[in-house]
């Protein structure tokens, strides 16, 4: 099977063409001609944030939307800002822990807005199909909401990967969502998690926060036989924000423990 000689993609997860000798996926093909300018991102970031006065951070507990917390209260010191948690029914119990810990560490005002997704998240169980965009889709949807109702222009994530060649994008209503940690490594989030009161969750799949990824991950490699989180972790290793052999690590199949599938299941109504 060919496999992508820059990132982690195989012949299951995108074209891939001989270029050179070279096997390269369709994606990083793109990539090599329009390659991206990392101090021109981070240089735009850091002009954007001195303008920022006041901004909700998407909150979820993990170790990326902690480390943005970090960066917006520490580094660039935003003077109205408050960490918003969207409680989508299946988040770990230590995410919400971490969150509230964190935020008072900080000292950050903290809220947790609770909705109901299992209907995204039966679905994408009962399919063996992926929850991640269609949840995300519908939080960004709260969140901007939530900041036109509270006074709000700008909403902070923290994704690692900007939107092409910036690291922020105008949504409806005059809202500006900023990816605050555009290309920021593993390793230099990882230092300043090492600063913070944050423990780790032993949960399965590249989350520190969700119960319900491990299981939607297990049914999707039943059904198709790869992780439907390849296309993201291939662009991390392509913009060189994960090594591959972390990379390749994160893909393997996932043990889910029987008492977060029951957890889960339970909840959604569904059975084993």
């Amino acid at each position: 099977m060919l496999k992508c000689s820059l990132c982690i993609h195989d012949e299951r997860t995108a074209k891939i063409d001989i270029i050179d000798g070279r096997p390269i996926c369709r994606e990083c093909q793109v990539y090599l001609k329009h390659p991206f300018n990392r101090e021109k991102i981070r240089e735009e970031l850091d002009e954007l944030m001195k303008t920022v006065e006041e901004a909700v951070l998407a909150y979820s507990g993990g170790k990326d939307s902690v480390v943005a917390l970090y960066l917006a209260k520490e580094v660039y010191k935003i003077p109205e800002l408050e960490a918003v948690m969207i409680d989508h029914g299946l988040m770990a119990e230590e995410a919400i822990e971490n969150a509230e810990r964190i935020a008072r560490y900080l000292d950050v005002p903290f809220k947790i807005l609770r909705y109901d997704y299992s209907d995204i998240f039966r679905e994408a169980l009962l399919k063996a199909q992926s929850p991640c965009r269609a949840c995300s889709r519908r939080t960004m949807e709260k969140l901007r909401k939530y900041a036109l109702r509270n006074g709000y222009r700008y909403i902070i994530t923290g994704h690692e990967l900007p939107f092409g060649h910036h690291p922020y994008r105008q949504m409806s209503g005059g809202i500006t969502q900023i990816r605050l940690l555009s290309l920021m490594s593993e390793k230099e989030r990882l230092e300043i998690l090492g600063k913070l009161p944050f423990e780790f969750p032993q949960l399965p799949g590249y989350t520190t926060n969700c119960l319900v990824l491990g299981p939607a991950l297990e049914r999707y490699w039943e059904k198709h036989g790869h992780s439907f989180e390849h296309r993201r972790i291939a662009a991390l290793v392509r913009y060189g924000l994960m090594s591959r052999e972390r990379a390749e690590e994160e893909l393997k199949r996932p043990h889910v423990p029987d008492e977060q599938k029951e957890l889960v299941f339970k909840r959604l109504g569904l059975s084993l």
